[in-house]
């Protein structure tokens, strides 16, 4: 076998290393997600209870994407990689043994922080793999997350139909989460460390980038915000929509958010080629003015077929914005990728949690179909602030 056979036959195993680790963490939240009213009844939970046990989990993922997430600049993402990916599946199993809210809440925080590391691990190590290969392949990662997240809520789903506990569920997802890390382990790419920069990217206390890169992240991360305020919308309040204010039946309620989900994995797998033909100014550029206008067009027709069509709009234009924007952020400081991706990562974080509340909070007011206007607008200021996303001159990958 030739050196560039083996060389390729690595990567093509790093490639797939990579897609198994966002596989498995889709699937992991979620088989959870589907579950959780399992385990509200089990503990016999308020709602008020079940937010608080749910509001932990988040501040352990935003913990773990701002603090551990730095340990990929100091150990590198594999070595960050193989305790997060096996305890992925660990951890998702205490949740549902746990006996009181009090304890929820614990094993949620920390499988939260565990959940967090990982998700700033796996995307380091997606930047890694990209610039081995020369050419955009992170969206296609992020397709797969989204087709892991649809298989975990269909297993969730399936035992709960079959009136499986979620002790049970939650062992046997486990295993096979723990089956994939180990696979995945042995196929994952070790990037090679990237010299640190120097002058006004010099680190300041606890590695964080300094000078005009901090605030590059910041811009980015803002955009990272505005763009998962949708993802959040979509998730909370689609069905809510077409089923409170158009009317529709509770089972087209539901399309909504299928369209959007499908939509969006679709753009996904078909964004590494676009990125490589376009680039990611014009790419995010054409992806928030589908967003926005099928999103805009859908509500000021008010029709449940219209709006079915506008989330399908929101999630194809949404694809490939987040994924671009975390390349961006990689490319800001390569040396301290892990850094770069924890904050940018966490701010995108904290708009997918608090857009829905926004949402609902502006919509006593205003209205519900008005309030939806809201992530469109914000998808236009993505739009507008695209320019942050062409690499400098000197770049630091392969990506156009």
């Amino acid at each position: 076998m030739s050196r560039d056979d083996t060389r390729r036959g690595a990567l093509l195993r790093g490639r797939a290393a990579t897609a198994l680790y966002f596989l498995l963490f889709g699937a992991t939240l979620g088989c959870w997600t589907s579950r959780i009213p399992a385990i509200k009844a089990d503990l016999d939970l308020s709602d008020g209870e079940l937010g608080l046990a749910l509001l932990a989990f988040a501040v352990g993922a935003i913990a773990g994407m701002l603090g551990l997430g730095r340990l990929v600049d100091r150990r590198g993402s594999f070595r960050v990689l193989v305790p997060t990916a096996l305890l992925e599946g660990v951890l998702l199993v205490p949740t549902a043994f746990v006996p009181s809210l009090a304890s929820l809440i614990v094993a949620l925080f920390v499988f939260g922080t565990i959940h967090g590391t990982l998700n700033i691990a796996m995307n380091a190590n997606a930047m890694e793999v990209q610039r081995a290969w020369g050419r955009p392949v992170v969206t296609s990662f992020h397709a797969v997350y989204s087709i892991g997240g649809f298989l975990g809520a269909a297993v969730g789903g399936v035992f709960a139909h079959r009136d499986v506990s979620p002790e049970a569920t939650f062992a046997a997802v486990g295993a096979g989460v723990l089956v994939l890390a180990l696979w995945a382990i042995a196929w994952t790419l070790r990037g090679e460390a990237v010299p640190p920069p120097a002058a006004d990217t010099t680190p300041r206390a606890g590695g964080r980038p300094g000078g005009r890169h901090r605030l590059g992240l910041l811009l980015l991360g803002a955009l990272a915000m505005c763009t998962l305020v949708g993802e959040g919308t979509a998730a909370d309040w689609s069905a809510v929509y077409l089923a409170q204010s158009l009317g529709s039946t509770p089972a087209f309620a539901a399309a909504a958010f299928a369209a959007f989900s499908v939509a969006m994995t679709v753009g996904r797998l078909l964004g590494d080629g676009l990125a490589a033909r376009f680039g990611p100014v014009p790419l995010v550029r054409g992806c928030g003015v589908l967003a926005s206008a099928g999103m805009i067009a859908a509500l000021l027709i008010g029709h449940p077929v219209a709006a079915v069509a506008g989330f399908a709009c929101l999630g194809a234009g949404m694809s490939c914005i987040a994924p671009q924007v975390y390349i961006a952020a990689a490319r800001r400081d390569p040396a301290r990728t892990g850094a770069a991706l924890s904050l940018v990562v966490s701010l995108g974080y904290v708009g997918f949690l608090v857009g829905p509340l926004v949402i609902g909070a502006v919509s006593t007011v205003t209205g519900l179909p008005t309030a939806l206007g809201i992530p469109a607008v914000l998808i236009l200021l993505v739009v507008v602030g695209a320019s942050s996303l062409r690499p400098a001159p000197r770049g630091a990958d392969a990506t156009p």
